[in-house]
C-alpha cells in the first residue's frame, strides 16, 4: 500500500496537535482543582503535582504515534 508522504506528515501533525490540545485542556482542569486543594491544605501538594503531570503523558503518546507514522510508514 502506497501512502503519500505528505499525508503521513499531515497525520503526524494532527496526532501531535490534538494530543497537545487534549493534554492542555486536561491539565487546565486538574491544575485548577489541585491549586484549590493546596490552598485549603498544604498536604495535597505532592498529590496535586502528581495529578497535574498525568495529562502530560497524553502528549507523549501523541508524539510517539507521530514518530511511528514518520519513521515506520514513511519508507518511500
Amino acid at each position: 500500500m502506497v501512502v503519500d508522504a505528505g499525508m503521513i506528515a499531515v497525520g503526524a501533525g494532527i496526532a501531535v496537535g490534538l494530543c497537545g490540545i487534549g493534554a492542555g485542556m486536561g491539565e487546565q482542569a486538574i491544575g485548577a482543582a489541585a491549586v484549590g486543594a493546596m490552598a485549603e491544605d498544604e498536604k495535597f501538594f505532592g498529590k496535586g503535582l502528581l495529578m497535574t503531570v498525568i495529562p502530560e503523558s497524553i502528549a507523549i503518546f501523541g508524539l510517539v504515534v507521530a514518530l511511528i507514522l514518520l519513521f515506520v510508514f514513511n519508507t518511500a
